[in-house]
């Protein structure tokens, strides 16, 4: 089962948290994830154990904040700031400094693959729950994204801090991967600029009618 940061419960701590710190959430969202959590554990517990010998073994992963070339849903920092280009207008971002574990969709997809692979070899060596997010120097302020993406596209790109309210938002999220990096091997391929590079290079190849395809093969 595959889960975003968002199952921990938020204390606004400085640093990662661990696979065995405590889960929660303070809306519906965050809670929903908890609660997968919470659930799929019990289940392995209580009838994918050593003792029952099933032969299934059952892991979960936590993601950091994911974002990839194409994703244009609504709400998200990446996508909106794509949006705002296309119309020439200025990004609008609300929190400029809620840190985020930001990693581009390949790291934790290759991390997850990984540890199926473990899961097939030694399931009951690595059955539970794993992190799967970006190097602590990674972890960045809005602003710090808004203004590299700005800084990639060129002199038509800018942004603008809005004081509208929305909805509550955490300032600190991080996650601490040293269990991926020490037991699987895992660990991120692209520093923070090179993701956020291959967002532009895929907008501006989306834009020239590139063959997104090939696109997508030359970054995997």
């Amino acid at each position: 089962m595959l889960q975003l940061i968002n199952a921990y419960e938020n204390k606004e701590w400085l640093w990662g948290y661990r696979e065995d710190e405590p889960l929660g959430g303070f809306d519906p969202y965050s809670s929903s994830k908890a609660c997968s959590e919470i659930v799929t554990a019990a289940y392995r517990r209580s009838f994918f154990n050593k003792e029952n010998k099933t032969g299934t073994s059952i892991a979960t992963a936590r993601a950091g904040n994911v974002y990839r070339g194409g994703d244009w849903a609504s709400d998200r920092l990446i996508p909106d700031f794509v949006r705002a280009i296309q119309k020439q207008e200025k990004v609008l971002i609300r929190n400029p400094q809620a840190i985020r574990p930001w990693q581009h969709v390949l790291e934790p997809l290759s991390g997850y693959l990984t540890l199926v692979e473990k899961l097939l070899t030694d399931g009951d060596k690595y059955s539970g729950a794993w992190n799967f997010g970006p190097d602590e120097v990674d972890s960045q302020p809005v602003k710090w994204i808004i203004e590299k993406l700005c800084n990639y596209w060129g002199i038509d790109a800018s942004y603008e801090i809005t004081k509208s309210p929305g909805p509550h938002e955490a300032n600190y999220l991080k996650l601490d991967c040293s269990k991926a990096k020490a037991f699987l091997g895992w660990h991120p391929h692209w520093n923070l600029e090179k993701a956020l590079e291959s967002i532009i290079d895929f907008t501006k190849a989306w834009q020239g009618n590139e063959n997104l395809r090939k696109v997508c093969i030359r970054q995997i």
